[in-house]
This record gives structure tokens, sequence and C-alpha cells, in this order.
């Protein structure tokens, strides 16, 4: 098999090759990272990391011990400027190198603010990786103004760490309601009631005209519906986009992601790819699926595969999201949904179950595991819920399982 070659060090990179030497592999693993830091955890950085919960050194994924006890030369710092397939051989910032099997798990890229509006002002902030965390860490403390862009999840996330840092939060969404493209409106109206009970405001259907800006640092936003906002500082979290700049100059197949097959090889058979930047076949359609689960389940696949286990990776999607007290878990995939059954629970505790005719194809969880895992092991084996039962706060869920 002689060299493999994995890019981009992040969670899929860093499954990958710690699989294939797991599996047996015994050549040479090269795993080459933008960043300067080893490979390391994404989601605590918004919420855990931000919040000083968290010190950096937990963040990582792996010790430098474990690359080197496990012979996987780790290139750090150091970015692929282009692929050749013909030759398979890479050009890197230092030189080149030669690869015998290539996986790309590049990622994606924060969606940024035009220049045009105010978006290059110093004080706009991204939440992507450490140095996005560790630049806004000091504009997040109390008595702060801060605006978040965007009213999925990760603005959210955003907007309940600066709340609870004790800085002033209005979160601005160009949609009729937060988390629109996402969830069900039920879904919506729980976190819109939970931000608001932590002092957060929000204006939906409502978006940002340009930023205002003092020597070059932004102070202030026009928005949409007429009003003008002083700030310190903005958090802009309008999705993500696949890192796919390399492969699609190297002439590979491009739908929103890098084109794989369900084994996870590309347009050519000697590149592989998985995590956020890779698409793949799932239940007739091709997606994409931004997830830390999927970038470790969908990674091990592939390096199974590079060493000729021949296995097609079955995704089974699930996400969380951690905002105050509240844990949301969410299981499957909702779309095409017609129907939502919600169970209510005490407290913040609650559930909603999504339904496409009687077949149950998602669950929202907030504070409920029970409901949670009772909904995952349905969906992953293809059976659905009696919607009487899941409605029925009193009814027990586990016979669910056995029906």
């Amino acid at each position: 098999m002689g060299h493999i070659v994995v890019v981009g060090a992040g969670q899929a990179g860093a499954s990958l090759v710690a699989k294939l030497r797991k599996g047996g592999f015994d050549g040479e693993i090269t795993l080459i990272g933008a960043e300067t830091a080893l490979p390391y955890q994404r989601p605590p950085l918004s919420k855990a990391y931000l919040l000083g919960e968290m010190e950096k050194e937990r963040l990582y994924l792996r010790p430098e011990s474990f690359f080197a006890e496990s012979k996987i030369t780790v290139k750090l710092a150091t970015r692929v400027q282009a692929i050749d397939p013909a030759s398979k051989t890479l050009t890197l910032d230092d030189g080149e190198m030669s690869y015998d099997q290539l996986a790309l798990t590049t990622g994606s890229h924060p969606r940024r603010l035009p220049a045009a509006i105010g978006g290059d002002l110093e004080g706009v902030h991204v939440v992507r990786d450490l140095a996005d965390a560790d630049g806004m860490s000091p504009d997040v403390t109390a008595g702060k103004r801060a605006l978040i862009v965007g009213g999925g999840y990760i603005g959210l996330e955003a907007a309940a760490v600066c709340a609870k840092r004790g800085v002033s939060v209005v979160l601005v969404e160009m949609a009729d309601r937060i988390l629109q493209r996402v969830a069900a409106t039920e879904t919506s109206d729980y976190f819109r009631a939970l931000h608001h009970s932590h002092g957060v405001e929000i204006r939906e259907a409502t978006g940002l005209v340009r930023l205002l800006g003092d020597n070059g640092r932004v102070t202030g936003a026009e928005l949409s519906d007429g009003s003008t906002l002083d700030l310190d500082f903005v958090i802009v979290g309008v999705g993500i986009a696949p890192a796919t700049e390399l492969a699609e100059a190297a002439g590979l197949e491009i739908d929103n992601g890098i084109k794989t097959d369900a084994q996870g090889r590309s347009s050519d058979p000697s590149i592989w790819s998985a995590g956020d930047c890779a698409s793949f076949p799932f239940k007739g359609q091709r997606i994409r699926l931004e997830s830390v689960p999927n970038a470790i389940d969908q990674a091990e696949v592939v390096a199974q595969n590079i060493m000729g286990a021949d296995t097609d990776y079955v995704a089974q999607p699930w996400f969380w999201s951690d905002q105050y007290d509240v844990k949301l878990q969410i299981a499957g995939l909702n779309t095409g949904y017609d129907h939502v059954v919600t169970r209510k629970g005490e407290g913040t505790q609650g559930s909603f179950w999504y339904f496409k005719g009687d077949q149950l194809v998602a669950v929202d969880a907030m504070n409920d595991p029970r409901a949670y895992m009772v909904a995952k092991r349905l969906i992953d084996a293809g059976k659905t819920a009696d919607k009487s039962v899941v409605a029925d706060p009193a009814a027990d869920l586990k016979p669910l399982l056995k029906a």
C-alpha cells in the first residue's frame, strides 16, 4: 500500500490515521494540517473553552506521544498548494510529497460577511478554529454589547455563551424564525423562549444592512428594520461551506462537497474523502453531514476501505447542541417531515418527534436523554413509533422498542 497521506488534521483526519494503524496498516502515514495545533475538538471552542471551563490541553484528541508511538508523521502549519493525481504528487509550502493513497479531510470554512458591508472590520468574529476562539475571548466580557448574525445553532450557541459572560446580546435572523432551515416551528419556539429568559433579544425576519466602524474597528450596525445598534463586537454564524478548493483544482468531481461513492472513494480511485467536506449517497439521495459523529464514523470506514475492506458507509445521523443548561440531542434527518408530535416534560425537558406519514424520521430532545435514545434506536433500525404513546408524557417509551 506504500504511503498514505491525509490532508486535513481535524476530527476526521485524526480518526482516519488512528484507524489505519489500529487496523494493521504498517506502511508510511503522513497527516498534514494547516494549523499549528495538533488535532483537537472543535465543539467546545464556542462553549466550554470560550467560557474558560476547559483548558487548551483538554481540547487535543490525542497527545503528541500517540502520533510518535504510532509512527504517524504529523506536518503542522503546512498547506497543500496543489494535487497532481496523474503523478500522485502533492505540492506543499515546503516542497513536494508523493502518495500511493490520498485522503482529503479538509473540513469546511465559515461563511463570512462581505468586506463591502464591514465584514473585514476588527471585532467581527467567526467561530471555527482555535485561533478564532482565542481572538474572540477578550471581547466576550461582561458589560459589552454584541450582535450575533444568524439564528442557526452556531449563532444560538454563541449567544448563550455571550449571555452567560454578561454580554448584552442582540441576535438577528433574516428568515421568519430562528432554526428555520434545520428544525420545526416547535423547536424554534422552545429556543426563542429559552434565550429570551436569559436576556437575549432576538429579531427575526431582520437582516444586517451594514456594519459601522471607526479606525478600522466595528462600532455599530444598521439593520433592515431601520434601527441602528451601538456595538463592541460581532459574531457571524451564517453557516459553513465545504473546503473543496484543492479537490476541485485537481479535477475531482464536486457535488455539495467532494463527491464520493458509498465507500468514501472520490472520482479518482486513489483519492478518498471524509468529514464535512465529503458528500455521499444516503437513502437514495446525496448528502453531506456536518457533525463530529459523522467525521469519526465516515473516516474510520474510509480507513478500512483503503486497506481493502470493501464496506459501504451507512450513516446514522445524530447531532447535539449545548445552550445554557439545556442539552439538545438530535437523531435522524427531518427532511420531508409532515407532522411533529410534542412530548412534554418537566421544566426544560421535552422532545419533538418528526414523522413523514407514519414513519418516524427524526427527534429533537431537550434535556431528555431517555426520549432521545429510544427515538435514535427506532430511527437507526428503520422502525417507527406510536404517535399516541409519544404524545403521552406519562407513557413509558421503552415498549416502543419491542413493537
